[in-house]
């Protein structure tokens, strides 16, 4: 029997490439580390639930973008239709980090008139040693954005399920207050199925309208 969900939230991956965005998605969705994959050419596409409350799922659309420049124009479509986002950035690699600002400022740039959700992730935290970007300075870039951050290492499933769940539980927030609503023509959240479940008299005539048989 299918899984029954609330809503579904489409969910961007975005950062340099090789800073480990498809690793993340794998661990997250697949439950499995993959040492070596090719890069991401373009878009590839996943998809998972995630139970934010007792009985309460979350259907996410996650989508893992090129981190090379020549396929921005091809990634750069789907930040209009993202409810949120995972900004990531290898925490031993210094320029992945500084490129934060850029990778954000294009998103302002391309999500218009909608808003994004993002977290800042510092992936590849099992190598500490090799560290060179400090967590405070992270944490006072994220701050300066209003984005929350977390370190996580998907090699050893290092708050890769906290990343998401996090993420996704803001989304639901921001959505319960009316603060994202469902629009027409936009992909970034769409209303699930729960049967015998009705939340207004609006959604009873949207039903009624539908179902003409």
């Amino acid at each position: 029997m299918e899984a029954i969900w609330l809503y579904q939230f489409r969910l961007i991956v975005i950062g340099d490439s090789t800073v480990g965005k498809s690793c993340l998605i794998r661990r997250f969705t697949e439950g499995r580390f993959v040492q070596a994959s090719d890069p991401t050419v373009g878009v590839d596409f996943f998809s998972r639930l995630v139970e934010i409350e007792p009985g309460k799922r979350i259907k996410l659309q996650i989508w893992d973008t090129a981190g090379q420049e020549r396929f921005r124009s091809i990634t750069r479509a789907y930040y209009r239709n993202s409810v949120g986002g995972l900004l990531l950035f290898d925490i031993t690699n210094r320029r992945s980090f500084q490129n934060v600002h850029e990778w954000l400022e294009e998103t302002k740039v391309h999500v218009q008139p909608y808003q994004i959700v993002f977290v800042l992730v510092g992936h590849k935290c099992d190598l500490d040693t090799q560290r060179q970007v400090t967590r405070h300075e992270a944490e006072k870039l994220a701050a300066a954005y209003g984005m929350k951050y977390i370190e996580t290492s998907a090699r050893d499933a290092i708050n890769v399920e906290k990343a998401f769940t996090d993420l996704t539980r803001d989304i639901y927030e921001l959505v319960k207050r009316g603060e994202i609503t469902i629009q027409e023509g936009w992909e970034g959240v769409k209303s699930g199925f729960v049967p015998n479940v009705v939340h207004s008299s609006e959604e009873v005539v949207k039903s009624e309208r539908r179902c003409l048989c």
